[in-house]
């Protein structure tokens, strides 16, 4: 396949990336950067594109795989930037010095929360709490496995509603 075929071939079947690429990234700008990427890709690699194969498939594939590398590589880049000693700051969504005061108002808030649970939710909701596992808290209490999960799904969804402002 000459260079023309291909490249009128993937011109034709480059519009339908643009929905697939706001798809992976939710963002405008970021969906434009993939999409460029991936006409370069396609473009540096097209040796390896099979004459009579799915272009779609081709291009939706090399999208997926750009995206893939990407989200891992920030991934990666933002780990050691907030391992980094003069970087960790500026990744931090918290004051520089903490507020003690405050902290220890919101462990008090949550400890009278845990306290105030009824019998029946606090006890299985403890030993989930302590690190028991679910199947220890259901032979300690003497119940059924299912109704320790319901109970302690349900104290903490009782603790979210009553803790709600944090």
């Amino acid at each position: 396949m000459s260079s023309t075929e291909f490249n009128n071939l993937l011109l034709g079947n480059a519009d339908f990336l643009r929905p697939y690429a706001i798809t992976l990234t939710k963002d405008a700008e970021s969906a434009k950067d993939l999409y460029q990427e991936t006409l370069f890709r396609a473009l540096a690699n097209r040796e390896k594109y099979l004459a009579g194969t799915n272009i779609r498939a081709w291009l939706y594939t090399i999208m997926r795989n750009i995206f893939i590398n990407n989200y891992r590589r920030g991934n990666r880049q933002y780990r050691l930037l907030d391992n980094a000693a003069g970087e960790s700051l500026l990744h931090q969504q918290q004051p520089a010095v903490g507020n003690f005061a405050e902290t220890n108002l919101r462990v008090k808030d949550v400890q009278m929360a845990v306290y105030n649970l009824p019998v029946i939710f606090k006890q299985p909701f403890l030993l989930y709490f302590e690190g028991y596992k679910y199947y220890e808290i259901a032979a300690i209490l003497n119940e059924p496995l299912g109704t320790v999960k319901s109970r302690i799904h349900f104290a903490r969804k009782m603790l979210k509603t009553r803790i709600a402002r944090y």
